[in-house]
């Protein structure tokens, strides 16, 4: 499949190309097709009786998009001459043809590798399928999760990624919420890198409010690099070891525009509804927005004597040196 790459809009990005991308969440697909722009390509998913489906949303006949058609008899109907194409993209009716008249071999809608996995759907383009990263959390029933997103971004993946993976301005620009202006310090820390695994030492951080429950705490953040477009980050209550994570994931949407996702996780009962933890991390990334669509350079500069850096920032450093290794082009300079 990675030879027909070549005829796609495809954002120049081998690496990202060949990984599990996030496309959205699996609430947005139900009985109608939608439309998702993912690394500069408009995609069609759709659901029907064997899982989840990506397709490029053009229709080979006419170019119509296949999102505005439907799915039925479990195949995804072209809105305009109601060509029928299956799951594996070839086409299996096409109406206009008299009695007995063979489909054309070359009528097919062209396929993308999709999965669906932890409450999000998933594309891999090069039709490589590698595996998944693990998300422990939902290996164990004592956790609760839920799906945040989707939130934009006008910036690019490795800059909003990085926001997520810095310590630093927690007290900064969340002061209130997710730390206060007496208690700016980050104490020092170390990253490390076992069996593929990138993460930090346990950090200690003051919140004034945690976790949207408006109590104030120290916890203890843990930040882990996943892939180039996930990240996360797991806070531990010291005083009854209870851990709320967050595995955060970005959608490249074209060259300027990011949208993200998360999955929130706690094994512990919040008192709050799956509502309102939305709303208090929709308010977290609305104070991030204007910083992250305002950096410059816009690119992340893998470069590390191009921005000045402190021993807090060690997480991002590690971020930086880990995109280089991978050959990650798409945001960074």
């Amino acid at each position: 499949m990675a030879t027909n790459l070549k005829r796609s809009n495809l954002l120049d990005d081998q690496v990202l190309q060949e990984d599990w991308l996030v496309a959205c969440r699996s609430a947005d697909v139900k009985e109608e097709p939608i439309q998702i722009k993912l690394m500069g390509e408009r995609l069609v998913i759709f659901r029907n009786s064997k899982g989840v489906h990506a397709f490029k949303d053009l229709c080979c006949h006419r170019g119509a998009a296949l999102s505005l058609g439907e799915v039925k008899n479990d195949c995804l109907v072209c809105p305009y001459h109601g060509w029928e194409y299956d799951d594996s993209g070839a086409c299996v009716r096409i109406p206009q043809l008299p009695e007995g008249r063979k489909i054309p071999k070359q009528a097919k809608a062209f396929k993308y590798s999709c999965t669906e996995k932890y409450g999000l759907i998933w594309v891999n383009f090069a039709g490589n399928e590698p595996e998944m990263f693990r998300h422990t959390e939902s290996e164990d029933d004592s956790f609760h999760h839920v799906i945040w997103g989707p939130q934009e971004a006008k910036a690019k993946p490795p800059r909003v990624a990085e926001n997520f993976l810095d310590v630093g301005h927690l007290a900064v620009v969340h002061e209130g919420t997710l730390g206060s202006e007496e208690h700016r310090e980050i104490k020092d820390y170390k990253v490390h890198e076992e069996d593929g695994r990138i993460y930090s030492d346990e950090i200690p951080v003051y919140q004034p409010d945690a976790d949207g429950t408006g109590k104030a705490k120290i916890m203890y953040y843990t930040y882990e690099i996943l892939r180039p477009c996930t990240v996360k980050f797991s806070k531990r209550d010291p005083e009854d070891d209870s851990i709320m994570s967050i595995t955060f994931t970005i959608r490249p949407v074209d060259e300027e525009t990011s949208v993200a996702y998360a999955i929130e996780s706690f094994n512990y009962d919040t008192g709050l509804t799956d509502e309102q933890i939305v709303f208090f991390q929709d308010e977290i990334f609305e104070e991030d927005k204007p910083i992250i669509e305002n950096q410059k350079p816009e690119e992340l500069p893998l470069d590390l004597q191009v921005e000045l850096s402190l021993v807090c920032d060690r997480m991002s450093i590690a971020y930086r040196q880990y995109l280089k290794k991978l050959g990650v082009k798409l945001g960074t300079e």
